[in-house]
């Protein structure tokens, strides 16, 4: 026998017998990893989202609207937890998550109840802006965390803020802040703005022209537009005949529908850039973004889900990672020591975006940087370099202290 062949059949040999021992330990140590488990305590957060939700229907979920949720942002939580399990091991806790869909929002409230009373202190709502603010006015005062994981409108953060409610999905005021600074960046100053019929759209074109004026940037012309394909609205329904008569460097679209704006980029009548509800997209997070390590938690949500993450699955997977960070730095599952941390200067948020994040106590709103991003690729992360902010480089996104509506940031200068 040659002595290659002999030294194949010792190396075969030599990994078998490893294997055999490897397998014979992992026996031995399954009774003990058992016994541990069962002696984690248990720390449950909740989910709450609508049962028949229009946004997760399959007809636009198969669209893919930039910026829209492509499914539950549930699976970003369930991703989260699967990564603590080992974390939360060593802090002798077994985090769970408890998911509950519901009709209305008689059953919202009933639900969190329930879930207040059974000791779930941490509740992720994945719900619109409206009954948001519904859930954390009725629990004001209780031991009990809420996050925002889905609803983008600046009065959550304004108006109506709550001190029992975080933000980790980002404001409206952040996404176009995002997008004023790529604008003037590149001296497309003169804008053009189109707004969709839905009430919702208002809102977006408002939060649009504030962002505008922050940043020195000019609304040549606000338009509106109708969906449809109705002749006698062609002047309202076509791209190209509302982008005509006007110059502009870029056009704004207005359209949380998505539907036109989709259709609208590389259609309107001038060789302009589309921005906002399509063509260039700010949005907490894009499955093509591949710096810090994003990778990495890309491929556990596409495992996981079977589709790319989107902003929603990030929000909801980030509220979970900074609770189960505070467990850990606190060393304890003490509400009132998780409230605290979790709220505080100390804590550390990775978000694979190359920034530090946290929570401002003005307002919940997670700091965090935006991606600009087309169909399949991310352009910029603002905020971008020459942006400055006494404070932090963050706040450029959104509203800063001095100019939050929230009734907190009140209370606290003048406390």
């Amino acid at each position: 026998m040659a002595r290659r062949d002999l030294r194949s059949m010792a190396g075969s040999l030599r990994r078998s017998v490893l294997l055999c021992l490897l397998a014979g330990a992992a026996a031995l140590a399954l009774p003990g990893i058992a016994t541990a488990q069962q002696d984690l305590e248990a720390f449950d957060f909740g989910y709450i989202g609508w049962n028949d939700d229009p946004r997760y229907s399959e007809a636009r979920i198969e669209r893919e609207y930039q910026g829209e949720p492509w499914g539950r942002p549930i699976d970003g939580a369930r991703v989260a937890i699967d990564e603590a399990r080992f974390p939360g091991m060593a802090a002798g806790v077994k985090f769970g998550l408890n998911e509950k869909l519901v009709a209305n929002t008689r059953e919202v409230l009933e639900t969190v109840r329930a879930m207040r009373d059974a000791g779930t202190r941490f509740i992720l709502l994945d719900l619109p802006a409206g009954t948001v603010s519904r859930v954390a006015e009725e629990f004001a005062g209780d031991d009990l965390t809420l996050f925002n994981v889905a609803a983008h409108d600046d009065r959550l953060r304004g108006a109506h803020c709550q001190a029992n409610l975080l933000h980790t999905i980002p404001s409206d005021a952040m996404r176009n802040d995002a997008l004023a600074q790529y604008l003037v960046s590149r001296q497309w100053d003169d804008v053009l703005l189109l707004v969709g019929p839905e009430r919702a759209d208002k809102v977006v074109a408002k939060s649009f022209q504030r962002s505008a004026k922050r940043f020195g940037l000019n609304i040549v012309g606000t338009r509106d537009f109708v969906l449809g394909n109705n002749p006698r609205e062609r002047d309202r329904n076509n791209p190209k005949l509302l982008t005509s008569g006007v110059d502009y460097d870029a056009v704004y679209i207005a359209d949380t529908q998505s539907e036109f704006a989709r259709n609208a980029n590389f259609a309107i009548q001038k060789p302009r850039p589309v921005v906002g509800s399509a063509g260039l997209v700010a949005q907490a997070w894009h499955w093509a973004w591949v710096r810090h390590g994003a990778r990495q938690l890309n491929n556990r949500l596409e495992k996981k889900a079977d589709r790319h993450m989107t902003g929603y699955d990030w929000a909801a997977w980030v509220a979970v990672k900074s609770i189960v960070e505070a467990v850990q730095r606190t060393e304890s599952t003490d509400y009132a020591k998780l409230a605290t941390y979790v709220r505080g200067d100390e804590i550390n948020l990775d978000g694979f975006k190359g920034y530090r994040m946290g929570f401002r106590d003005w307002d919940g709103q997670l700091r965090q940087p935006m991606l600009l991003g087309t169909g399949n690729w991310v352009v910029a992360r603002a905020p971008l370099d020459g942006f400055l902010h006494p404070d932090n480089y963050l706040d450029t996104l959104g509203f800063d202290p001095r100019e939050s509506a929230c009734r907190l940031a009140n209370e606290k200068k003048g406390s």
